[in-house]
């Protein structure tokens, strides 16, 4: 009889902690939203080393505890995220719309909507960089060696935009899929003829690469830039100044925005606090890194396509700005 009681007690204390697992269990990102883990870029590029300042800063001044991790880039940062791997993560603007609409990128993964925007934070560059004082305009590149990204990337997407523009494909050039520290490397050591680069100017790799030797960015002309905005309008005209890489003269190109990504569930107090002290303490900030100079609330509540955080509508909505939000 005590051998059959103790089996009974033990079956039902089995059947306890299986209903505690089941589906009405709250998500991990809820049970321990004070903990994230924010997803950026490869360790030369500008989402790495800004993405590390905001989270340094946001942890020592809040409850939340975020750690930057370096990454393979905004695609891979969303499906990560979709995963469950990561809670906060960078985009492309143009690569987190693909996703949302399940369209380029996506296409044969399908939509993906298990995030919602945290806010835009600075606008990034398509850098086509050599080292080749004869490369001078996109159409220079045919027949070359020419990096086009980190498969994951959405670097990838942006050379095959601007390439199509010039009536070019990946079969005119010799692609590479490589970082932006792998493609600086190889030019550096002769290895390609230019990279695509879309991050923040400056950008680290590019930088470090211009002190081996004197860096050109490859302009687009106007009428490009012009068929670029009209066939891809999340495409903004954009100017990289002499001064940033030591060159001889500015260079015309086009840059779409970077934006923090969250995943839906996680708290609304953690995106809350995340937002409001980035954008409460900008000065400080951007004594801690550039970009920090970019930080402003209307661009950075300026996404349509993709709905906010309900933490960072109401923050903005503390500001007197109205986003569209997940419910």
């Amino acid at each position: 009889m005590k051998k059959i009681l103790a089996m009974l007690l033990a079956l039902t204390m089995v059947f306890a902690l299986c209903a505690c697992g089941g589906s009405d269990a709250p998500a991990a990102s809820n049970s321990a939203g004070t903990s994230l883990t924010f997803c950026t870029g490869g360790e030369t590029g500008t989402y790495y080393a800004y993405g590390s300042v905001l989270s340094q800063y946001v942890s020592n001044n809040t409850d939340l505890s975020i750690t930057a991790v370096s990454s393979n880039g905004s695609q891979a940062n969303v499906e990560d995220m979709d995963a469950g791997s990561y809670q906060l993560g960078f985009c492309q603007s143009d690569v987190m719309s693909y996703a949302y609409s399940g369209t380029n990128l996506f296409e044969e993964i399908g939509a993906v909507n298990s995030f919602s925007v945290a806010a835009a934070l600075y606008m990034e560059q398509v850098q086509i960089v050599t080292m080749n004082p004869d490369i001078k305009t996109v159409a220079d590149l045919k027949g070359r060696s020419v990096s086009v990204g980190a498969l994951g990337s959405g670097t990838y997407y942006n050379a095959i935009d601007v390439l199509g523009v010039y009536g070019m494909t990946e079969e005119d050039i010799n692609p590479i899929y490589q970082s932006f520290g792998d493609s600086a490397e190889s030019l550096k050591d002769g290895k390609i003829d230019a990279a695509f680069i879309v991050a923040g100017a400056p950008t680290t790799a590019i930088t470090d690469l211009s002190t081996s030797g004197n860096v050109y960015i490859v302009s687009i002309e106007d009428e490009y830039i012009d068929k670029l905005i009209e066939v891809s309008p999340y495409y903004k005209e954009a100017t990289i100044t002499a001064d940033t890489y030591g060159m001889d003269a500015d260079a015309k190109t086009v840059a779409i925005a970077a934006v923090v990504l969250v995943r839906d569930d996680v708290g609304e107090k953690a995106v809350y606090d995340f937002v409001s002290t980035i954008f409460e303490n900008i000065d400080t900030i951007t004594e801690q890194h550039g970009k920090g100079a970019e930080l402003d609330l209307d661009f950075a509540s300026s996404i349509t396509d993709v709905p906010y955080h309900a933490g960072a509508a109401k923050y903005f909505a503390e500001k007197g700005i109205e986003v569209a939000s997940v419910k």
